[in-house]
């Protein structure tokens, strides 16, 4: 004798091999021998043979219609005997009622359970729920596999072409759309800013990485709306200087230039200008609303981000047209070099030239000034401003160290999708006159603010740590009592902020922002993070364009310097990768690396040490 019974949620069939009234011993068709419960038994039978009854129940089972036989069973709870006899129009043998147990246990939608072979139909509303939402998955499924199919094959489906962006930055991932594009990803294996590349929906890797920082950081998009026009201030008093500024060559948003002047008492009146949009920028503007929202101009190979819209940045650059509107830094300089005294004011400054770099340093270098002359319209100022900021540099104890010509920066050029990296030491005269007066300015203003107790926002550092507050706090790493960010207007929010407590305190106005003042505390919080951001988007783009250009010159093989462990930094780009393959190298040692594979859309290099052949040992 076998027997049919149902043991966690499944039916199975066994042999019995002992009948103890409240429990059976039975053996499966595999052999294996357990103890049920006679209450688990739903069925008794002889025929057909033990290892058969299932297969065979179950294709009884697919003959069964559960529409028909959720209709004909009634209202009430009913067991599977009563069901089948009704069902079958005679009492059912085991197959037919061991088929019938497999459907109505199949079908949760249709049948209830209530207990060991007993059942009660799904009311009418429920089914139709139930069944509609079965219906419903089944056209998604089916859905998903078109679209699917269609990114497989490279072609982007109309519906997917307006969530690009979130489905590559933010998916939900419970929504149809996103399990398409994983299904493709996982079929295609790879990923998916890959897939939305072969369906065109990305043109380059560089549309990916940008298309990444404006959905977190503009989401409304980067262009300005229309502004109104910018009211300058028509009765400033005209400055007597001939000002010039000293500007990379792609620079437009100009925010400082410099004059130098002799007076009749011997000494020299060196000036910093610096642009001055406070002055047309109301706090409740349009324009500030933009400013505030931004915070800081966006710089990265090939193209930015400004802070400010285009006509505020015309209007207030120092570009050399003609006299624009600065507040100026004027120090009078002893034969010493030393500071005899200081003014500030906000003027009408003439700018007679913006001077560029790359231009500038090929006369105004080590060698110029060794030889005593400097082939230049303003060689004469820029000789001054040498010995200036020479003087500077001596009185905040960071005097000029042997080493400082050796730091090394790198410039982007991008064209047409063609890059050019040129490489620049930091450290010559021109950083040095441009950094030591922004220094100079950026203390002296902090300095008076403070002096003054008008709240303003510092830059601090101690204990290696920099941090910004509200309190003037010293800078260890500049070597100076408090550093008030005030020189860079048109490109930093807060700079912005403390030109405005700037202005009042020079004209004898209370200042627009106190201490405590959460619209001010929020800016502050808020520019951190953003410039953070920024210079973190800033390094991930220049890396793009280091793999661009490796990949631009056919570049096989990269010398590089060790840093530790298999950190490694290439010595003609600012390039850091770990190497595995780098074993026992110690920080300092040069190696080369050979180029296995180039992944601008991971935003990484495969490399490995070059092993010397036998012959070149």
């Amino acid at each position: 004798m076998n027997v049919f019974y149902e043991e966690e949620g499944t039916f199975k069939v066994g042999a019995i091999m002992a009948d103890n009234d409240a429990s059976l011993q039975v053996e499966a068709p595999h052999g294996k021998r357990s103890k049920i419960k006679a209450s688990s038994v739903l069925l008794r039978f002889d025929q057909p043979a033990l290892n058969a009854f299932i297969d065979a129940a179950q294709r009884v089972a697919i003959d069964v219609d559960a529409d028909f036989l959720w209709e004909c069973c009634g209202a009430d709870e009913f067991s599977f005997e009563t069901l089948g006899r009704e069902y079958f129009g005679h009492t059912p043998n085991a197959l037919e009622s061991a088929g019938l147990l497999f459907k109505l246990h199949a079908a949760p939608m249709y049948f209830y359970k209530k207990g060991k072979g007993r059942y009660k139909a799904a009311p009418t509303e429920a089914l139709k729920s139930a069944l509609a939402s079965v219906e419903k998955k089944r056209l998604q499924a089916e859905q998903k596999q078109r679209w699917a199919g269609e990114l497989i094959a490279g072609r982007l489906p109309p519906e997917m072409q307006p969530l690009i962006s979130k489905l590559l930055y933010a998916p939900d991932k419970n929504t149809l759309e996103w399990k398409a594009l994983e299904a493709a990803c996982e079929q295609l294996k790879l990923s998916p800013a890959r897939v939305m590349g072969n369906c065109g929906a990305l043109v380059t890797p560089h549309d990916y990485h940008l298309g990444r920082f404006l959905f977190e950081y503009y989401p409304r998009g980067a262009e300005f709306a229309e502004m109104p026009p910018v009211t300058l201030p028509s009765t400033l008093p005209r400055a007597n200087v001939r000002a010039f500024s000293i500007d990379d060559e792609t620079t437009t948003e100009i925010d400082d230039a410099f004059s130098v002047t002799p007076l009749v008492n011997g000494n020299t009146e060196v000036g910093i200008h610096i642009a001055v949009p406070a002055l047309g920028i109301a706090r409740d503007s349009s324009i500030e609303a933009i400013a505030r929202e931004r915070l800081s101009t966006v710089y990265f190979p090939g193209r930015k981000i400004t802070m400010l819209p285009d006509a505020a940045i015309d209007a207030f650059t120092l570009a050399a047209d003609g006299e624009r509107c600065a507040l100026s830094l004027y120090a009078e300089v002893g034969p010493d070099g030393a500071v005899v005294n200081s003014r500030s004011r906000c003027e009408l400054v003439p700018i007679a030239a913006n001077l560029r770099i790359g231009a500038l340093e090929a006369v105004f270098n080590p060698e110029a000034l060794a030889a005593g002359v400097v082939a230049h319209e303003f060689g004469a100022e820029l000789k001054f401003l040498w010995r200036f900021a020479q003087h500077l540099q001596v009185a905040r104890g960071k005097a000029d160290s042997a080493g400082e010509m050796q730091r090394v920066e790198y410039n982007f050029y991008v064209d047409g999708g063609q890059v050019r990296i040129v490489e620049r030491k930091r450290g010559s005269p021109v950083d040095k006159v441009v950094s030591e007066l922004m220094i100079y300015a950026n203390a002296e203003w902090g300095g008076q603010l403070a002096r003054a107790n008008y709240v303003a926002i510092y830059r601090g550092q101690s204990g290696g740590v920099a941090r910004m507050t509200t309190v003037a706090s010293r800078h260890d790493g500049l070597g100076v009592a408090q550093y008030a960010w005030a020189s860079s207007p048109l490109r930093r929010y807060v700079d912005l902020i403390n030109q405005r407590q700037l202005l009042a305190l020079f004209a004898g106005e209370p200042a627009p922002y106190h201490a405590g003042d959460e619209n001010l505390l929020a800016a502050l919080r808020e520019f951190e993070l953003a410039y953070d951001a920024y210079a973190e988007f800033q390094r991930n783009m220049e890396r793009y364009w280091c793999l661009r250009w490796i990949e631009q010159e056919n570049v096989g093989m990269l010398a590089a310097t060790v840093l530790r462990d298999t950190l490694v930094r290439c010595d003609r780009l600012p390039l850091v990768l770990r190497v595995p393959s780098l074993i026992d190298g110690r920080p300092g040692d040069g190696v080369r690396l050979a180029i296995s594979r180039v992944d601008p859309w991971e935003l990484t290099l495969h490399a490995e040490i070059e092993v010397p052949r036998v012959s070149d040992c």
